[in-house]
């Protein structure tokens, strides 16, 4: 099963220690830990090719997707969220008050991250791993990712079950790829979902 292949690779730790200095924000006297917000500056798989990361995810994985002839390529006006985590279909337009109705998670949410090792990394690493479009990024409906915060499966699951398998394979995949360990508790529900996995 490579479910429990992938957990049987994973590193372990016995519980998340709540390491200070996580800072997002990056505005004036703020720390910014993980870079700026969507740069496309990184060493991130698909990287540097013009656009921010935000709009490489929509434009990945939204459908019937309508693109600003004047960005090269790049923003997404509007499109078609099939949502992951819900299950449900989200009309997504590009605005101020409509862009939040979809949303870009990070699969390990850059808090855990943080807790968990990121903390000692190098500013250009944890700017990758947050621009990760391969391993870490998902487009998912905005109340779902509200939901999950900065939960690791222990406390968060998608709400569709059909995706379980899938999540947790986006988990211990990038959890492997950037060596961050899991928790006991994650491991024990990671273990539950890939029984059900077949």
């Amino acid at each position: 099963m490579r479910l429990m292949r992938l957990l049987s690779q994973v590193g372990v730790v016995a519980q998340r220690p709540d390491v200070p200095g996580y800072e997002r924000d990056c505005g004036p006297g703020q720390g910014c830990v993980f870079g700026t917000e969507w740069s496309d500056a990184t060493d991130a798989p698909d990287s540097r090719n013009g656009c921010d990361t935000r709009n490489d995810v929509l434009r990945r994985d939204l459908i019937d997707t309508v693109i600003d002839p004047d960005t090269q390529g790049c923003v997404v006006l509007s499109g078609t969220l099939h949502d992951p985590y819900t299950g449900r279909a989200i009309p997504f337009e590009r605005g101020w008050e409509t862009s939040i109705a979809v949303q870009v998670d990070h699969v390990i949410p850059l808090a855990a991250a943080w807790d968990l090792g990121a903390w000692r990394w190098s500013a250009a690493r944890r700017a990758t791993f947050a621009n990760d479009i391969r391993r870490e990024l998902l487009a998912v409906g905005g109340p779902a990712n509200m939901s999950k915060g900065d939960s690791t499966p222990a406390s968060w699951l998608p709400p569709n079950k059909a995706f379980r398998c899938e999540y947790a394979v986006l988990y211990l995949r990038a959890s492997l790829h950037y060596a961050l360990p899991i928790t006991r508790a994650d491991a024990e529900v990671l273990e539950n979902v890939a029984r059900r996995c077949g």
